[in-house]
């Protein structure tokens, strides 16, 4: 992994407490993307196994994503699968553009493995993005795995005009994704978590499975949900999001909660605004997906994402209720490697079990 971690995925994922060598370095993660000799470089340091499992309607090499936030702009999309992913989610998206929150935004708090980000979608905008995007497609830049778009309210918008650019952006960017995650959790953006409560969650939810049904299609919604919610709301949501026709839910966004620091570098980064996310997470998303799974009896689909960064803690998500599973914060502590170790520490687990496939390791931890 030598010489394509000192060129790429170091300055990219070991440094991303600074913004500007993030962004650098997705600039030369995007031209890996526009060659096919380069992501084809990647594909053999970094290669992912195959751990099939077919869920929301379509087939998965393996159940590990790349979360949303580290490509927002979906600058560099065919180069993800070449670092062993099975599947992208870009984003998040608004429908107007946004230059997000102040900086500095990016904070890393080594000794607990965690990140503190106050991004505050960033993002192009939604017809910029999708421009781009068909630019991809006519060019033949297309990667060959499930991709997701993560969509949020734009900060110019109050709740109550909230179905309409929720939906104005999903409709803009309904071409350009196999499927599309619906995030009211966001801790960065004002009042969007009081989206959570259940009129206005309705509301969201109503108007966007309007333009699926508009397009005739089964293309899946899911929905993103905050760690920081009580138990009971979260199975309110649940509930809400199957009778609407939401295909599954993402188990966790980032959490307002801090740990006890440890040194002074984790005390001024958990001092600072902006939603915690890695290692500190995975307790609380691990609950979350049990009772979710618990309360539904499994009938939607969990994606599990918060301090997933290991074979074990892939695993303790999937047998929590997870089909899919997600990181961000596990490619900056122990770079782009962890993904086929993941992969292959949890091909491991399949065959120790005695299970036939990775599907029967879902909600096993229930069984």
């Amino acid at each position: 992994m030598g010489l394509g971690w000192r060129l790429l995925a170091r300055p990219v994922i070991s440094r991303l407490d600074s913004e500007r060598s993030h962004d650098l370095a997705l600039g030369t993660l995007s031209k890996f993307d526009k060659s096919n000799f380069g992501k084809s470089v990647l594909s053999r340091m970094y290669k992912s196994p195959e751990l099939p499992i077919h869920t929301l309607g379509r087939l998965f090499h393996h159940p590990l994503g790349l979360a949303a936030g580290m490509d927002k702009g979906a600058r560099a999309l065919s180069a993800w699968p070449a670092l062993g992913f099975s599947w992208i989610e870009y984003g998040g998206i608004t429908r107007y553009p946004q230059d997000g929150n102040p900086k500095p935004r990016m904070f890393r708090a080594n000794s607990e493995r965690a990140l503190v980000n106050s991004m505050g979608f960033n993002n192009p905008g939604s017809s910029s993005l999708r421009d781009s995007l068909v630019d991809r497609k006519s060019s033949g830049n297309w990667p060959n795995v499930p991709i997701a778009a993560n969509i949020g309210r734009s900060k110019k918008v109050d709740n109550e005009q909230a179905p309409r650019d929720y939906s104005h952006t999903l409709d803009t960017l309904w071409g350009h994704a196999d499927m599309f995650v619906l995030n009211v959790s966001s801790p960065n953006t004002p009042g969007l978590r009081n989206l959570q409560n259940e009129d206005l969650l309705r509301n969201v939810l109503r108007e966007c499975t309007k333009v699926r049904e508009k397009y005739n299609s089964n293309k899946p919604l899911l929905l993103k949900l905050s760690p920081d919610n009580d138990d009971e709301l979260i199975s309110e949501m649940a509930d809400i999001s199957i009778k609407y026709g939401i295909d599954g839910i993402v188990a966790t966004n980032t959490t307002i909660s801090r740990p006890e620091p440890k040194n002074t570098q984790s005390r001024i980064a958990f001092s600072q605004s902006g939603g915690v996310s890695g290692k500190p997470l995975h307790k609380r998303s691990l609950e979350v997906i049990s009772n979710i799974y618990n309360h539904t009896q499994g009938k939607i689909t969990i994606v599990g994402v918060g301090g997933i960064d290991s074979p074990d803690s892939a695993w303790k998500s999937i047998q929590a209720g997870a089909s899919l599973i997600q990181l961000y914060s596990g490619l900056v502590f122990n770079g782009p490697g962890v993904t086929s170790s993941i992969v292959r520490g949890l091909k491991s687990r399949v065959k120790e079990y005695g299970f036939s496939g990775i599907t029967e390791a879902v909600g096993n931890a229930h069984k």
